[in-house]
């Protein structure tokens, strides 16, 4: 994958383009890892245009999971330490993903105005896994607001995208480690919050993925987790 992308980027690197391109091609790892991976995307998807998807983020696992969702002309942002990830770091850059320096919040700051320019600019959507790091089954940790500031300032709306538990789902000695349902919910209108009103939108979207969350892991058949760790 790593080769194959240096020469597929070689003529067009850092292109918004080239993220939906390899998404799917790494959602069709999933078989390596003994995983049938059910994507749920509502036909109204295809006209979301400029949003802020959101997706909880258990583990690795993620990337042959939740990339089988990811729609043209979106790209993800992501911890700036993760380009030192051997072979995949060079691919998630490649791809023309956005880094932020989580660390420096000053830094953080301008990088969500830089993403709301490019989001402007270009009609671009943007995936941002809202929890901040892995949950590795706590289940649905509390969010960060930057998802938010985000839409909030570029006026789009965001849409929760929700993955049933993986935790320890597989096990690389076996070649069926079961169903994976991931699933795209109607998006959340914006216009329903005020700039000042970042918290409650917050709030709004966690309950809403937490539900979905838990009816998707019944669904499959997966234990299920505490997942607000608020309560």
């Amino acid at each position: 994958m790593t080769v194959y992308s240096l020469f597929y980027c070689l003529f067009s690197p850092r292109n918004p383009k080239n993220t939906y391109h390899f998404a799917i091609l790494f959602s069709k790892l999933s078989w390596l890892f003994g995983l049938k991976v059910t994507i749920r995307i509502p036909e109204s998807a295809k006209n979301n245009g400029s949003v802020v998807y959101l997706a909880n983020h258990q583990n690795s696992y993620d990337m042959v999971t939740v990339s089988g969702a990811v729609q043209p002309g979106s790209v993800t942002i992501g911890k700036k330490s993760l380009v030192w990830i051997p072979f995949f770091g060079i691919i998630y850059w490649l791809t023309g993903n956005i880094l932020i320096n989580r660390d420096n919040k000053n830094k953080s700051r301008n990088t969500i105005k830089d993403v709301v320019d490019q989001m402007r600019a270009k009609n671009l959507a943007v995936w941002i896994f809202p929890e901040g790091t892995r949950s590795r089954g706590r289940g649905l940790l509390p969010f960060k607001m930057g998802a938010f500031h985000t839409a909030l300032q570029a006026g789009v709306n965001v849409v929760p995208t929700v993955t049933s538990n993986t935790h320890k789902q597989v096990n690389l000695n076996r070649w069926n480690n079961g169903e994976v349902i991931v699933e795209m919910l109607e998006p959340i209108d914006i216009t329903q919050y005020k700039k000042r009103e970042i918290r409650r939108l917050m709030e709004d979207s966690h309950a809403i993925m937490l539900e979905k969350y838990h009816q998707l892991n019944k669904e499959v058949n997966r234990p299920d987790t505490n997942s607000d760790s608020r309560d």
